[in-house]
């Protein structure tokens, strides 16, 4: 058995609760992870919210897409993206229900953790990642670009700006003024969101913007990223599902979305060498015993956590 978080109705962090679940044995292709870090991400808040449906057959809902932990048991021919899965390694993986205790899942979900990363900075990198780097496949962000990404400083945001600093572009960020010095510790020119953002950014770069990235979902995010970048092809959001007939990309787990599989499942090529390497910074902004899931969600839900939130299952 094992500790898992479900929510037993639709609606707000309330309705979660903390149940105990049989831990099914390894079949074959699976492997058993006892979770040390479950990164806790948006989208978890929005499956029970009732943004997707609210379906009462799907209740209760198991929570949590992404996690780290330690190999407890194998199945046969447990294979992963890197290789064959073992006992007692150290993995990063994604799978439904990783708020627990204990998950089996595919070994081909898993990859394995460097030493040099943490458990929660571990935890947070493949589906927060994976959708940064999907960002910037789709909005083909390269060297010499100028890039704004809206909601700088959280955390899809954050890993999308490092990112596309990295391939050569110019990034300028929107952020609040206490998280500006962060920003620019990442090579990213900080400008304060809010009424005037248009015109903020343009004196930052008055040769124009060529891309736009929205992990914010605002009116005013999608509203200026059009006015400002001329190609709408160019022009990606994660959250504003509403503004697709404005002809920009709709990307994610959204209603009509481009989910990236492909793009996602091998960002982990990318991510974890860099964030291993020092190269990639994953902010951390609270963690949460596995029992204060509610206030985890809580602190996620009014979309300025500024970072991961990470819930850590007690240790028996």
């Amino acid at each position: 058995m094992a500790t898992a978080v479900v929510a037993t109705a639709y609606g707000g962090p309330e309705v979660l609760s903390l149940i105990d679940v049989d831990v099914p044995e390894p079949g074959t292709g699976q492997v058993t992870v006892e979770v040390r870090a479950a990164g806790v991400n948006p989208f978890d808040y929005k499956r029970y919210s009732g943004a997707f449906g609210t379906d009462p057959n799907a209740l209760p809902l198991r929570l949590g897409l992404e996690f780290s932990g330690v190999v407890t048991a194998v199945g046969p021919d447990a294979e992963g993206p890197a290789g064959p899965v073992r006992v007692g390694d150290e993995v990063i993986g994604r799978a439904e229900g990783a708020y627990a205790g204990v998950v089996t899942l595919p070994a081909a979900k898993t990859v394995p953790k460097p030493a040099e990363l943490s458990w929660e900075v571990a935890s947070g990198l493949l589906s927060t990642g994976g959708t940064a780097v999907h960002l910037l496949a789709a909005t083909r962000v390269a060297a010499g670009d100028t890039v704004l990404v809206h909601g700088a400083a959280g955390s899809v945001g954050a890993l999308a700006a490092q990112l596309a600093v990295a391939r050569g572009a110019r990034v300028i960020g929107t952020a609040s003024a206490g998280r500006h010095e962060r920003l620019r510790g990442y090579g990213v020119e900080p400008v304060e969101y809010g009424p005037g953002l248009g015109d903020r950014v343009r004196a930052l770069a008055p040769g124009g913007v060529d891309v736009a990235i929205d992990t914010v979902g605002s009116d005013e995010a999608v509203d200026v990223s059009l006015e400002l970048v001329a190609d709408r092809s160019r022009i990606a959001t994660i959250v504003a599902f509403g503004r697709a007939d404005t002809g920009i990309q709709i990307l994610g787990a959204g209603p009509g979305a481009d989910p990236g599989t492909e793009i996602r499942g091998n960002a982990w090529r990318e991510l974890v060498p860099a964030a291993a390497a020092g190269k990639l910074e994953v902010t951390i902004a609270a963690t949460y015993p596995l029992d204060e899931v509610a206030a985890a969600h809580e602190f996620v839900r009014d979309g300025h956590a500024g970072g991961k939130v990470v819930l850590l299952p007690k240790r028996g």
